[in-house]
Parts: structure tokens; C-alpha cells; sequence
């Protein structure tokens, strides 16, 4: 499972979590705490927003802890809103098309986890895209395909109820296939001005992320970056809305857990 980072409110260096704290980012690339994979070593990416209409991006195949580019980056740039990734395959090649976060006009996503046996289900989910979306697939990822469907599902005009939309076609086309592997996710989405939190399973037991609000900045993450006292544990089953430091969560249900 991949590793991941997001963060909002006032300009800090992105240095400050991807290497300072005590398990930083890179530090989880080496060694996660609460993933299946301790080890994350299949490539990396950044995205950061400034004061242009979209995000700027870095991506690399190599590990991260091992990556100057990676270290000079977060020394220099400065943003009030970025994230971080760095990946574990699930079977798809390393490249930098397939290294998170993707990114579309001013959308930005994340993903952690995967879709069970996504090989007998990604042709049927690739053709439910219309080409204008089908052509901006530069991966070969289930996680920049959900990206593209949740585009498709009406992401820039209501984001929750795309988002709900994209897990049911998941769930239904796997559920024709037969197949009983769960589709496990947690997602970051950003429009440039706020977030939006997945964190859902089929089987109820998503992948974790936690919750840091601190005066006006705000962290998401995988796990932990520290051992400080405020970290929270998002709810499974929920999307979270994330305006400034206001928090909304709603209730996704699973079809296949009753």
C-alpha cells in the first residue's frame, strides 16, 4: 500500500513534512507503520498549488528517500496547499505516468489501495469513459482511472455525489465480474481552494488516514508524522469535505458488506 500526504493553510516549505518530522514521508518510504507494505520504493510524486489556475507537479521512479531532486524540491518550494505520494504497486509498471498525484486542469488526486482483480474489470470501466476524458489517460493505474471517472461523474460540479457515483460503478462492474476482492481507497481530491477525503472498503476496513487541525493549517495523512498528541483517525466509510479547518463528513455504504 502507498503513502501519502496533504496539506492546507498557511505557505510552509514542503520540507517541513515530506523530511523534517520524525516520521516524515520519506521516513515512511522506508519504513510505514500502518501498511501492508512497509517498504514503498516504486516512485514518487509531488503536486502544489501557488497563485496560478493549476498545480505544478514532480514525479520520479525512484525511490524517494534517494532522490536530491526530491530533497532540493521541498527545500525550496513554498505553498499553502500540496501533496505528497510515494507509491507501491499493486502490478502496474513503474513510470512516472503512474505516480500519484494525478492531475487534471485544476484538479489534483491521490489514491491509496486498489481494486480488486482490476485486470477483469478495466476494460469495462475504460469504455464508460467518453473519449474527451479516455484520451487524457496517460497511466495505466486503477487509481488515475477512478480520478477519471469521478471527472466524468460530474467531480467539477458536485464533488460528493460523483464521488458516491464512481465507488457504485466500481462496485457493480466488479459485482458482474464475480469478483469478491475488495475495492479499498483512500483518496485526496483538491479543486485548488478546498479538499475532499475518501476513505472506503468493501469490506469495511479501508486503509487508514488521519486528521491533524492545528489553528488555521490542516494535515492529511496515511499515518502519523509525528508522535504528537491531535492526530485523529478519519471514519471508514465517509467522504469528508475540508474548507479551511471546517470538516463535513458523510456516510458512504458498501453494497457488498451487508
Amino acid at each position: 500500500m502507498c503513502r501519502w500526504l496533504a496539506y492546507q493553510g498557511n505557505p510552509i516549505y514542503l520540507e517541513q513534512l515530506v523530511y523534517q518530522p520524525e516520521h516524515s514521508l520519506v521516513h515512511q518510504s522506508l519504513e510505514a507503520r500502518k501498511a501492508v507494505t512497509r517498504v514503498n520504493a516504486d516512485g514518487f510524486g509531488l503536486g502544489w498549488y501557488t497563485e496560478r489556475s493549476t498545480p505544478g507537479t514532480f514525479h520520479e521512479v525512484l525511490p524517494a528517500w534517494g532522490d536530491e531532486n526530491l530533497k532540493s524540491l521541498a527545500h525550496h518550494i513554498r505553498s499553502h496547499r500540496f501533496m505528497a505520494h510515494v507509491r507501491s504497486s499493486t502490478g502496474t509498471q513503474v513510470s512516472r505516468s503512474n505516480c500519484h498525484p494525478f492531475v487534471l486542469e485544476q484538479w489534483m488526486f491521490l489514491h491509496n489501495g486498489q481494486i480488486g482483480e482490476f485486470e477483469k474489470v478495466r476494460y469495462t470501466l475504460e469504455c464508460m469513459l467518453p473519449e474527451s476524458l479516455y484520451v487524457q489517460r496517460k497511466g495505466t493505474t486503477d487509481s488515475e482511472l477512478i480520478f477519471l471517472l469521478m471527472m466524468k461523474n460530474g467531480l467539477a460540479v458536485n464533488p460528493e455525489a460523483a464521488i458516491r457515483r464512481t465507488v457504485n460503478e466500481i462496485e457493480q462492474a466488479m459485482a458482474m465480474k464475480g469478483i469478491t476482492t475488495p475495492f479499498k481507497a483512500s483518496i485526496c481530491l483538491s479543486d485548488g481552494d478546498q479538499f475532499w477525503l475518501v476513505r472506503y472498503s468493501s469490506d469495511l476496513h479501508p486503509p487508514t488516514v488521519f486528521i491533524k487541525v492545528m489553528d488555521d493549517d490542516i494535515v492529511l495523512a496515511s499515518e502519523p508524522l509525528d508522535n504528537s498528541t491531535g492526530w485523529s483517525l478519519v471514519d471508514p466509510q465517509t467522504i469528508t469535505h475540508v474548507a479551511g479547518t471546517d470538516l463535513t463528513t458523510q456516510v458512504i455504504s458498501s453494497p457488498r458488506a451487508a
